[in-house]
């Protein structure tokens, strides 16, 4: 039986459609994973196995064949988890196929059968939405980033078992209430604010003609005269973010993994790298390449 389920991968800071297609044959028992995965793709076989036992479903016996489409992208990290638990799930009678359709699925799963979050959910989700997939079932840790998300139905899965269930129609999960924008903002709370600096009106004003023009400042000092605390206040004179700006912003520290619990970005980014730091780090890249710190404070400072 051949079961096919949508879900997406990175590609920078883009997501692209993914179909996970889960063939389950008769022969000799073998579970294999094609379509250019990478290791930790390859090593979901075992956490699926697991997860799938430890929920209470049994592992089907058979010759089972995932096919991670399209084949000639690399696919990267273990979000593929759920869809290809839920491939087999389909396959195997425990819930119908009909369910899957138009329905985008990430996740990442332990042993245990609990949903884990991953990274770079908002990018995927929004690239969901443009494909037109109707709702989306993703880890219940990774909802707060996406609580301005509107035009599709966002589900929040926080193990096998209930994810399966609701497909069953037998306990739906709520789907997430969208948060306006304009409310984030009201209750949003800087750590540091530009008022509490005392003295320093030079530095001060430099810093007021920068931030309202966009230039460049180079503070020199002495150690303990307050120029970092002066440039990490310095977002909180910057006008705020616009809902674009936001989005562009939390997509860029949704791929690298540095969002905040607070989940999307309200406040305007400051990155302080240290002088020692490396060229990869500073500009991005890697064997999977992330954002560099120039990324990370894109729209801020």
């Amino acid at each position: 039986m051949l079961a096919s389920i949508t879900s997406c991968g990175l590609s920078g800071i883009d997501g692209f459609t993914v179909t996970a297609e889960v063939n389950l044959a008769n022969g000799m028992p073998m579970f294999e994973i094609v379509g250019l995965p990478d290791a930790s793709v390859k090593e979901s076989r075992e956490r699926v196995r697991a997860a799938l036992k430890n929920s209470g479903f049994s592992f089907p016996a058979g010759r089972i064949t995932v096919n991670l489409a399209p084949a000639d992208l690399k696919k990267e990290g273990p979000a593929y988890d759920l869809p290809i638990a839920l491939g087999l799930l389909a396959c195997s009678g425990a819930i119908d196929p009909e369910a899957l359709r138009d329905v985008c699925v990430l996740g990442e799963l332990s042993l245990d059968g609990s949903v884990r979050p991953v990274r770079g959910m908002l990018p995927m989700v929004i690239h969901a939405r443009q494909s037109g997939m109707k709702a989306v079932m993703v880890p219940g840790a990774n909802l707060m980033e996406l609580r301005c998300i509107e035009g599709v139905r966002i589900l929040g899965a926080d193990s096998l078992l209930q994810a399966a269930r609701h497909l069953r129609g037998e306990e739906e999960i709520a789907p997430l209430t969208t948060v306006p924008y304009e409310q984030l903002l009201r209750e949003r709370s800087f750590s540091v604010d530009f008022c509490h600096v005392k003295g320093q009106k030079s530095a001060k004003r430099a810093l007021e003609i920068a931030a309202a023009g966009g230039h460049n400042v180079l503070m020199i000092g002495p150690p303990g005269s307050g120029k970092t605390l002066m440039a990490r206040c310095m977002p909180t004179i910057l006008p705020d973010m616009r809902f674009d700006e936001a989005l562009e912003t939390t997509r860029i520290h949704s791929v690298a993994g540095t969002m905040p619990p607070s989940g999307l970005l309200t406040e305007r980014p400051f990155r302080s790298p240290h002088h020692t730091a490396s060229h990869a780090s500073l500009v991005g890249g890697g064997a999977n390449v992330l954002p560099g710190e120039i990324s990370k404070a894109h729209n801020g400072v």
